[in-house]
C-alpha cells in the first residue's frame, strides 16, 4: 500500500502540481520576531479559479495495517487512532464536497502512557501515512500569555510553514502535544502561567477558532507582502495530546478505594474518567475537547526484542548505516538482541533504553574500529555482557591502518 492517500487532487483547475513528499515531520519550534521575505507566511498564493478536490480513501484496518509496521504492540491504541482518524478526515472530506455537518463534535486524540512506549511514533507514522502537515511540540514550551514561553497560536502558524504557506493544506493537519500533563493545574486559587491559562488557549485552539496568520508581535520586512489570507480556522485541524500522567493511579485509587488493590499502575491509570483527570488538574472545558482517550502499554524486554528485530524503523539500522560509512558490515546474533533488550528494560525508559544501551555497548567500538582493517563486527550476547572484553579480542593481533596524519616536520 502507497504511503499517502489523502490529499489534494492536482487535476481540478488552476492548482499547482507538487508531490506528497513535501509533507514533512515538524520539531518543535519558536518563531522569530523578524521573519526573511522567503517565509512561507509571507508568501502570496495566486488565487485559484476553483477549490481543489479532497480525497481521502482509507480505512481504520488499513492505518493500523501501517502503523504495525513501525509500533510494535499497542493494538489497542491503534485501533482507536485508526478509527479516529478516519472519522475526522471523512468529515472533512464530505464536508470540502457539500456534505456538511453542522454539529459535528471534533474527536480530538487523548493517548496516556509511559515513556518510550511510542505514542510519537504512532502519531507520526499516522501522518506521513495520510499525507498531511503534521507539528509536534511539547506543552511545557507554552506560557497563559506568551511573554514567559511561547504563544499556542505558534503551533498553528507552524503547521502553515510545514504546509509551504498553503493554508488550504495546512487547515486539514495534525497537532500533536506531548507532555499535556505537565499543564494541569495541580493548586487552586493560583496564578499558573503554564497551567490553566494554557488549558483555556489551547481548547479555543481545538474547537473552532480563526488564528490570524502573522503574530501582532511580528514585523515583516520592508517590501516583504503580505499574506493573502489574515487567517486559518482551526475546525478540520486534529488535536492529538500525550503524557504519562504519573500520579493519576494516585486520583483513581483514591475514588476506587480498597477495590483496586493488585491491580498495577498502567491498569489503574487506564481506568482514569472524565471527573480523575478534572481532580488530576484539567478545566473540564479541556479535557471536555479531547473526547478520545486510550492508554498505552509499558514495553517489556520481549517487547524490546521484537522493536528491535521487527520493526522497520529499527534503531539497528542506524547503527548499520554508522558502521557501513567505514566499510564495516555489522550483525546483530539474536541473544546479542536479547541481552540488549534486558538491559534496555533495566533502565525504564521503553524503547529509549535501547540507545543507551546500544550507545554503552558500541561507543568503543565505533571510536576504534574505523582506525583499523577490521571490516566484520558480530553483536553477540557476550559482546553486549562484556564489551571491554570482546573488543580487546577482535583488536588483538589486528594491524592498526596507516595514519594519514603527517610527522610534524624536524626542528
Amino acid at each position: 500500500m502507497g504511503p499517502v492517500s489523502l490529499g489534494f487532487d492536482t487535476s481540478a483547475p488552476g492548482s499547482s502540481k507538487r508531490r506528497r513528499e513535501d509533507t514533512t515531520v515538524a520539531k518543535p519550534h519558536v518563531v522569530p520576531q523578524q521573519q526573511s521575505a522567503n517565509d512561507p507566511l509571507l508568501k502570496v498564493s495566486k488565487p485559484k479559479p476553483a477549490r481543489e478536490s479532497f480525497a481521502f480513501k482509507l480505512r481504520p484496518r488499513d492505518i493500523k495495517e501501517h502503523l504495525d509496521r513501525f509500533v510494535i504492540r499497542q493494538d489497542e491504541a491503534k485501533k482507536v487512532l485508526s478509527v479516529a482518524l478516519c472519522d475526522h478526515f471523512q468529515h472533512v472530506r464530505l464536508t470540502r464536497e457539500g456534505d456538511t455537518a453542522p454539529h459535528y463534535v471534533k474527536q480530538n486524540v487523548l493517548l496516556l502512557g509511559p515513556t518510550g512506549v511510542g505514542k510519537t511514533h504512532l502519531i507520526r507514522s499516522a501522518a506521513e501515512l495520510i499525507g498531511v502537515p503534521f507539528v509536534k511540540a511539547d506543552a511545557t514550551k507554552f506560557s497563559e500569555t506568551g511573554y514567559v514561553g511561547g504563544d499556542v497560536e505558534e503551533l498553528i502558524r507552524d503547521l502553515i510553514r510545514r504546509a509551504n504557506g498553503e493554508l488550504d493544506r495546512a487547515a486539514q493537519g495534525i497537532v500533536y502535544l506531548d507532555e499535556i500533563d505537565k499543564i494541569a493545574g495541580r493548586e487552586a486559587g493560583t496564578r499558573d502561567v503554564s497551567g490553566r491559562g494554557v488549558q483555556t488557549n489551547l481548547l479555543k485552539l481545538m474547537e473552532d477558532a480563526d488564528v490570524p496568520v502573522m503574530s501582532p508581535n511580528e514585523v515583516p520586512p520592508p517590501g516583504a507582502p503580505r499574506p493573502r489570507e489574515n487567517s486559518i480556522n482551526t475546525r478540520h485541524i486534529l488535536f492529538i495530546v500525550s503524557g504519562a500522567f504519573a500520579g493519576m493511579e494516585t486520583v483513581v485509587r483514591k475514588r476506587r478505594g480498597s477495590a483496586v488493590d493488585g491491580i498495577s499502575t498502567s491498569q489503574l491509570i487506564a481506568e482514569a474518567t472524565t471527573q480523575d483527570f478534572i481532580e488530576f488538574g484539567f478545566e473540564p472545558e479541556f479535557i471536555g475537547r479531547l473526547p478520545v482517550r486510550v492508554s498505552c502499554k509499558g514495553l517489556t524486554a520481549d517487547d524490546l526484542y521484537h522493536v528491535m528485530r521487527d520493526s522497520e524503523s529499527s534503531l539497528l539500522r542506524q547503527y548499520e548505516r554508522a558502521f557501513r560509512a567505514y566499510g564495516i558490515e555489522v550483525s546483530f546474533r539474536a541473544d546479542g538482541l536479547r541481552q540488549i533488550a534486558e538491559q534496555a528494560a533495566a533502565e525504564n525508559t521503553g524503547a529509549r533504553g535501547l540507545m543507551t544501551v546500544c550507545e554503552r555497548v558500541l561507543r568503543d567500538f565505533k571510536f576504534e574500529l574505523p582506525s583499523t582493517r577490521i571490516r566484520q563486527l558480530v553483536v553477540d550476547a557476550d559482546v553486549v555482557s562484556h564489551p571491554g572484553e570482546a573488543l580487546a579480542r577482535l583488536l588483538r593481533g589486528r594491524r592498526r591502518k596507516p595514519s594519514k596524519t603527517r610527522p610534524a616536520p624536524a626542528a
